[in-house]
């Protein structure tokens, strides 16, 4: 707005934007800290004490860089100037205690980094004081994410203290790589919320006992918050928390440090801060009410008992004064502009200014006439369509002028209405994706337009495509461009002449107007309403012939175009129009035009009265006295009284009577509604009300006394104009009358308003068909009104009232607040330091059922990170107090990025457009949901189950039949069967068909790797055996590991021919050794191996160097490499005594992190090779295929057991190959026409994912997936339908049968429950509603119906098991289709744990536990996840009727939150759908609160425009209010080979503050 040329600070390092100081701020900084608690020091600036906290200053300020004073008034946004509510909202800012609130950390863009890394003193601290380092004097600390251990207590205290009390708790995150990317900002920054950081040290230096705010955070997150009100010791230690990690498997060593101080240090810091928001109670307290078993109704909002109601009388209706009768008035606008083209050529119509404010052309009134007369004639005669003319009366005609070319505007205008055209005004489209530009072409397509008339600058400057002709904008119609310039027009012959008629109700023009939505509407405007207009305005303000008018408005539309393009013609006035480019340059033009050309009327804005304000110092010589009304066209806005105050002080000096002053109030509908009269005209004089926005909010009109924070002042905008009607009715349901003291919607009847809204019947009748009713329900008048969309009440004296419109109308629990009246509060907190120019937008979102506020705002390019956020929480605690509302988000974005209006201004329906769509990318957000979001559903309270007492009749449980279902029988043994051990099944096979082969290895290249026939196993086998015969006792555990191949296979035979217990180990991964190295050392520990064999390649890795920084490798067992072993022969094949005895040890970490190996003996392995080889019909002529990983689970026996016991020839692809080629399995599957196929979700994933576009060309290749009968996804998890679907979808075009993919299932205690197989029906899919699922309830829905989730068959049970569905808390049986915990019997069942770290007791009745009532006497494992049975109408081999087991999900995943059972998965799910830039999510909770993170698949900047998106899907979909959204790289959120989410990982990563976020957004 004005030139900004003043002194910039001087800046350490300019390409440092945050937490840059130098020694000389640090110091100032620190002084300011400390001042309140030492005696005046000499020397500091008095305003530097804290006390003033509105003064809270941003920035140390050099000494010598002169604060800029000639700016400080330009940002704050003219439309809402008061010093009076300044003024409140600091005094409800003072009122407020400091609240503490964790700032969100962001990371700094890799831009800053390199910077930074080039300055950061050597010696960086580390970053355990994480912002109490008061001593380290003014360096950047780089923080490192461990604590270092044995800090002196005091500084360690000092510390704890500031963390517990400061808001900005680091603005940055830590990152876990070294010279990491992101700064701590210095201890200078901690001090930016004085007070907080204050009373810190206040306690601090007083030894006092501090608050139970700075309690130490609650680290396990399971001791129901207990040690948040433990009272601090005097001594620095921490060690008293409780620490019950309820199997967490948390290790203690990675929860704290050396001195006792729990690591996860900042963050859980944050969390504790945010708890410690969250536990002030809401404001509307939440109500008792009965919640039926599933509608879980959300809460209703009551209105308050005590909230004011209206108690006046009924208004009546207000009368402007009769139109007068004028003689010789023209009969319509033509006339009067061929009268005054005629009789009065010379006299000016419209002078022109360039940017300089130049004068460039005066238009006359004859050559106004002459000009819009060849224009008509042209319009009509000269464009031609293959010889018919282009346009006929009554056609729609597009007006394309810029702002600075109204003399071309007028002539087209008047030329389109001499030729009875239809002029439709519309803006400059600039770009091709202008925001609204779109829906400007939507009312051109309605209104049928083909032709737009512009100029020959502004045609030059269009969009042009590649014809050269102008470029289609997005969803406009093909328009025909004209030149208006004199060139292009026709002179008409003689005897042409327009038909100039009475004004008629046909259609003069169109003005555009865009609703609270978006949309653009055409308002169409008579001959004769524009005709009324004229004569109403005319005798409002008393215009006469010849006065001169200047206009600052847009002469398209509105009041611009009522005064200064219609009305102005009617009088023969001279209007000097401003253009905006010129108020831009130079704000004070139209004051100077007033007093050159002493004009006698101005119409302006509030925003052009501001500008001046800030320009007028340089003017002196310049006087108003010639003005008898300055016509504010945004009179109606409530903040307008604040800029004509502060203009009117400012002129009244240069010769500006206060009674001139004429605020007015307009709609595009019913054009101009009231305005107040000049002077002239003996009028009462005009009003001015202080109301208290508390009553505005419930509509009542109360003037404020005792409470002067939250008031409004309105000033009146006159009376009635000349011939309407104006009254006031509520603004939803039946029109009725509004009480006197009621706010409710002004509505006009007269003749000079618009007609309807073009083509949109429903909305016209709406609108402009309104009929108000007296409280009996009788019309008040046979007149139709308009509704003006603007929110008032009729005062004293008849005058209007206005105090807001509809548009920025926001219903809040059923108050209402005005968008305007929170941008107001918003600006007048601080808005100098902060907003850039004032840009603030207000507006509401629909969240589960209600409206919630939203505010956005355009911050100054130079703030920095504490700047914002301290900004952010100030507004929301200024928000909160005057308006008593919450703000549901506040969102930063940098300046010059939100979308904008024509004329400036911000372009609200576009703003909340792109919030909507996650397309705003602001720098900062701060969600409320926990303050705002009042009406969740009451928490559920458990009911006591139904215990053993509910009768069993039967087999039937409370009605309904026990849900329990076998596999087949297992039939009589075959020929191979009768060995009790495996290793003798390979023998026999070895000795029967020695050459028979039994597995092929395949490389990337889909080539043979290696191969091993029936004698080359054994015989290899034989060799592993004889190696650790002299070595090893019976009964030792060996660690295999092994890449996936042959070598492990032979190992294992080896080991169980020497009577050794062979434990399977993944290969550590030789890039990233630190992590995966780790698992291995864990498992071999815990499995007690006395001896590691492996290959000599991964033998040098487990010695390398990296290695030894990994783990300590001198406590590693025995390593043997088995790869040159001598050919001998073993003395003698171990024979165990008895097949209970232990065969293998598989070790897998589960979902939730806990390490857990399962013993298997060899009667359960032969009995699990068998129900397998029956449910997939396995002989040895069969071929399958297997792509996957072989060290756990089924996906280790499909590898090594099931081929030696079932003789089929098994085809290995190792996972691992994917990776270089991602079509190797299927190429391999159509290669060898494999029938059944086994492969892992992650091997799925990674063929939709890099073969999903390929299809084609594998097509060519000619891979064939027609012969796969079976396809069998291997998982321990709910079936993930949407990618086993996407996967049938993309291979279809290959052959693959719809039917072919299955799933899987098997657990720990279990490794197969559940196979598809080759026989049985298909699996099925039954839809399930997700409330319901909640409640541990199954409640079967339609497909599509709301809530719905849609859940897979996971298989057939295979033979021999037996599954019965259990309460998991009773442990009876459920019915048929109740949730519960699947319960699994089998031979095959694993026979318990292998130290799950000692705590096997606690886990026996995971092997073996009774139902509490029926059959009480079966042997069942529990499988730890929750699932149901159904009988479906299917039948099965045997001809009984087929029962589905379906999988929900494991219990210890489950998250218990409001009382409720969730599973994160289907959080994740809503999560990704919310935006295209989310690639992976994954939920945990901590301290009760809701975590989510999310990966982000995009640029950083759209990283914050998560944040909302997600907090919203969750709150709608699952009644949950997010409390930290982390958003993080791709492939931060770890997967284990399954292709499972490690949630658990991610948590303990996340609490020690590994994650390195992009950005982490506290929730208040």
């Amino acid at each position: 707005t004005t030139t900004e040329n003043y002194p910039k600070e001087p800046r350490l390092f300019h390409t440092v934007t945050f937490g840059d100081i130098t020694q000389k701020g640090y110091e100032k900084k620190r002084s300011k800290l400390l001042a309140p608690y030492i005696p005046q020091i000499h020397g500091v600036d008095p305003s530097l004490q804290i006390d003033n906290r509105i003064q809270a200053s941003s920035h140390a300020l050099l000494p010598g860089s002169k604060q800029h004073k000639s700016r400080a008034a330009n940002t704050r946004d003219e439309r809402f100037r008061s010093d009076l509510h300044t003024e409140a909202v600091h005094a409800a800012l003072a009122k407020y205690k400091e609240r503490k609130m964790p700032m969100p950390s962001k990371r700094r863009s890799v831009l800053v980094q390199s910077s930074i890394e080039a300055c950061t003193p050597p010696d960086t601290s580390s970053a355990s004081e994480d912002e109490g380092s008061l001593r380290r004097q003014g360096r950047l600390v780089t923080s490192t994410p461990y604590q270092a251990p044995g800090h002196p207590t005091v500084e360690h205290w000092f510390n704890r203290v500031i963390q517990g009390s400061s808001t900005s708790s680091s603005a940055s995150s830590t990152s876990s790589h070294p010279g990491g990317r992101s700064i701590i900002n210095t201890s200078a920054h901690a001090a930016l919320n004085a007070t907080a950081t204050a009373t810190a040290l206040a306690d601090l230096m007083a030894h006092t006992q501090l608050d139970n705010h700075s309690a130490p955070p609650d680290v396990t997150g399971m001791s129901e918050r207990t040690s948040l009100h433990m009272e601090r010791p005097q001594s620095g230690s921490v060690r008293g928390v409780s620490r019950s990690y309820n199997q967490q498997q948390f290790q203690p060593s990675f929860m704290e440090t050396a001195d006792g101080v729990p690591v996860n240090s900042r963050v859980s810091n944050k969390i504790q801060q945010l708890l410690n928001t969250l536990k002030r109670p809401k404001r509307p307290p939440l109500r008792e009410f009965f919640v039926d078993d599933f509608e879980e109704l959300l809460d209703v909002q009551l209105p308050d008992p005590n909230q004011p109601k209206p108690e006046g009388q009924q208004m009546t209706p207000l009368e402007g004064e009769p139109l007068s009768v004028v003689t010789n008035w023209p009969p319509s606008l033509p006339a009067a502009l061929q009268r005054w083209g005629t009789t009065q050529p010379k006299s000016p119509c419209l002078t022109a200014l360039d940017n300089a404010g130049k004068p460039v052309y005066t238009l006359t009134y004859g050559k106004l006439w002459t000009r819009s007369h060849k224009l008509a004639y042209t319009l009509l005669n000269k464009l031609t369509t293959r010889n018919e003319p282009l346009l006929l009366p009554g056609d729609r005609v597009a007006l394309v002028f810029p702002n600075n070319d109204p003399v071309m505007f007028l002539v087209a205008f008047y030329g389109c209405l001499l030729a009875e055209l239809v002029p439709v005004p519309i803006e400059v489209p600039l770009t091709r994706k202008d925001a609204g530009s779109q829906q400007i072409g939507f009312l051109l397509g309605s209104c049928g337009v083909t032709l737009a008339l512009t100029t020959d600058a502004c045609q030059k400057g269009l969009p042009k495509a590649q014809t050269g002709e102008v470029a289609t904008f997005k969803g406009w119609p093909r328009l025909l461009w004209f030149v208006t310039d004199g060139k292009h027009v026709a002179k008409p012959p003689k005897e042409w002449h327009p038909p100039i008629r009475e004004a008629s109700n046909d259609t003069a023009y169109i003005e555009y107007k865009t609703s609270k939505e978006g949309s653009t509407m055409g308002i169409t405007v008579s001959h004769s309403a524009m005709l009324a207009q004229c004569h109403a305005l005319t005798q409002a303000c008393g215009y006469t012939e010849g006065e001169t008018l200047t206009n600052v408005l847009d002469f398209k539309r509105e009041a611009g175009l009522w005064h200064g393009v219609l009305t102005s013609v009617m009088n023969r006035m001279h209007v000097i129009s401003i253009p905006y480019s010129l108020m831009k340059v130079n704000p004070l033009s139209w004051i100077q035009k007033v007093h050159t050309y002493k004009a006698r009327v101005a119409m302006v804005k509030s925003r052009d009265m501001h500008w001046s304000l800030l320009a007028q110092k340089d003017q002196r010589d310049i006087s108003l006295s010639s003005l008898r009304m300055l016509i504010v066209a945004d009179g109606a806005n409530p903040w307008s009284i604040s800029s004509c105050d502060a203009f009117l002080n400012v002129f009244q000096a240069r010769g500006l009577r206060p009674e001139v002053i004429c605020p007015c109030a307009s709609s595009s509908e019913a054009m101009t509604v009231a305005i107040r009269r000049p002077p002239e005209m003996d009028v009462p004089p005009p009003g001015k009300a202080v109301l208290s926005m508390g009553g505005l909010s419930h509509s009542v009109i109360r003037v404020d006394t005792e409470e002067k924070l939250s008031v409004l002042t309105v000033q009146d905008v006159g009376q009635a104009v000349p011939g309407a009607v104006v009254c006031v009715v509520r603004m939803e349901g039946t029109p009725y009358l509004c009480q006197a003291d009621e706010v409710g919607e002004i509505c006009v009847s007269s003749g000079s308003r618009g007609v309807a809204y073009y083509g949109l019947p429903g909305m016209t009748k709406n609108i402009f068909e309104t009929v108000p009713l007296t409280s009996s329900g009788i019309p008040i008048s046979d007149r139709p009104f308009t509704r003006t969309s603007l929110l008032g009440f009729v005062g004293p004296d008849s005058l209007v009232f206005v105090v807001g419109k509809a548009e920025g109308l926001m219903v809040v629990s059923g108050r209402r607040h005005n968008a305007d009246d929170v941008v107001a509060t918003a600006l007048a907190v601080e808005p100098m330091k902060f907003v850039y120019r004032g840009r603030i937008a207000v507006f509401s979102v629909s969240v589960l059922h209600d409206e919630r506020i939203v505010v956005v705002a355009e911050q100054r390019p130079d703030a920095s990170e504490e700047d914002s956020f301290q900004w952010m929480s100030r507004v929301l605690q200024a928000i909160d107090s005057i308006h008593q509302i919450g703000v549901y988000c506040l969102a930063l974005v940098p300046a010059n990025t939100l979308p904008k209006a024509p004329l400036g201004g911000i372009h609200i329906s576009e703003t909340k457009q792109r919030f909507l769509e996650g397309a705003l990318h602001p720098c900062n957000v701060l969600m409320c949901p926990h303050t705002c979001v009042t009406n969740l559903p009451k928490p559920r309270q458990k009911q006591p189950e139904v215990g053993p007492a509910s009768m069993i009749v039967g087999n039937l449980v409370a009605g309904k039949r026990i849900a329990q279902a076998c596999g087949r029988d297992v039939g009589p043994l075959e020929d191979n069967e009768q060995f009790l051990y495996i290793q003798e099944v390979l023998q026999w096979r070895a000795q029967a068909t020695p050459d028979h082969p039994l597995f092929l290895v395949l490389n990337a290249k889909g080539a043979v790797a290696s191969t091993a026939s029936c004698l080359q196993l054994h015989k290899r086998a034989e060799r592993v055996a004889a190696a650790l015969m002299g070595r090893l006792n019976t009964g030792d555990h060996v660690a295999l590991v092994y890449p996936p191949g042959i070598d492990l296979i032979a190992t294992f035979y080896g080991c169980l021919y020497a009577g050794c217990v062979p434990v399977t180990v993944r290969p550590p991964h030789p890039q990233n050794l630190a992590t995966t190295l780790p698992t291995v050392k864990m498992i071999v520990e815990v499995s007690k191996s006395v001896c590691i064999l492996t290959t000599q390649a991964i033998m040098k890795l487990l010695k390398s160097k990296e290695a030894i920084a990994a783990v300590d490798i001198k406590s590693w067992p025995a390593v043997m490499d088995t790869d040159d072993l001598p050919r001998k022969k073993g003395s003698q094949m171990y024979k165990p005594p008895t097949p209970e005895m232990l065969a293998y040890l598989d070790f897998s970490v589960s979902t939730t992190g806990i390490l857990a190996g399962v013993k298997m003996s060899h009667a359960a392995t032969s009995a699990l090779c068998r129900s397998i080889k029956l449910q997939c019909e396995l002989y040895p002529s069969r071929q399958i295929a297997i792509c996957l990983d072989p060290y756990c689970g089924l996906g280790f026996a499909l590898w090594c057991l099931c081929s030696v016991y079932s003789g089929h020839q098994s085809i290995l692809v190792p996972p691992l190959e994917m990776e270089t080629n991602a079509s190797v399995w299927l190429a391999a599957v159509s290669q060898y026409k494999v029938r059944v196929t086994f492969c892992s979700y992650s091997v799925m994933e990674m063929c939709t994912k890099g073969l999903g576009s390929q299809t084609e060309a594998l097509r060519l290749r000619n891979v064939n997936l027609s012969c796969v009968r079976t396809c069998m996804v291997v998982a321990e998890e709910r079936p993930r339908i949407a990618l086993t679907q996407s996967f049938s979808k993309i291979f279809k075009d290959l052959g693959l049968s719809p039917r072919a993919v299955s799933t899987t299932f098997g657990c720990r205690v279990n490794v197969a429950i559940c196979l598809q197989g080759t026989a049985g029906p298909d699996p099925t899919t039954v839809y399930v509603d997700m409330r319901a699922l909640r409640h541990d309830r199954v409640r079967l829905v339609e497909k599509g119906s709301p809530h719905s989730l849609p859940l897979m068959e996971s298989g057939k049970i295979l033979p021999g098991v037996k599954v019965i569905i259990a309460n998991t808390e009773t442990k009876g049986p459920l019915g048929d289709a109740h949730l519960g915990e699947i319960w699994v019997s089998s031979p095959h069942n694993a026979t318990g744990y292998y130290t799950v770290y000692g705590e096997e007791a606690l886990h026996a009745d995971h092997f073996n536990t009774k139902l509490s009532f029926g059959d009480t006497q079966t042997v069942w494992a529990r499988t730890g996840y929750l699932g149901f049975l159904r009988r479906t109408e299917l039948t099965d081999a045997s001809g009984e009727r087929h029962d589905a087991l379906y999988v929900v999900g494991s219990v210890d995943e489950t998250l218990e939150l409001r009382g409720m059972r969730y599973h994160p998965i289907d959080i994740e799910t809503s999560v990704i759908r919310s935006h295209k830039s989310i690639g992976e999510c994954a939920v945990f909770t901590w301290t009760n609160l809701l975590v989510v993170v999310v990966e982000l698949d995009g640029s950083e900047q759209e990283a914050l425009d998560l944040v909302p998106l997600v907090t919203n899907v969750v709150l709608e979909e699952h009644y949950l209010i997010v409390g930290v959204v982390v958003v993080v790289d791709p492939g931060v959120i770890p997967i284990n080979s399954r292709g499972e989410k490690q949630r658990m990982h991610l948590r303990d990563g996340f609490l020690a503050d590994q994650l390195d976020p992009i950005y982490v957004a506290y929730n208040m």
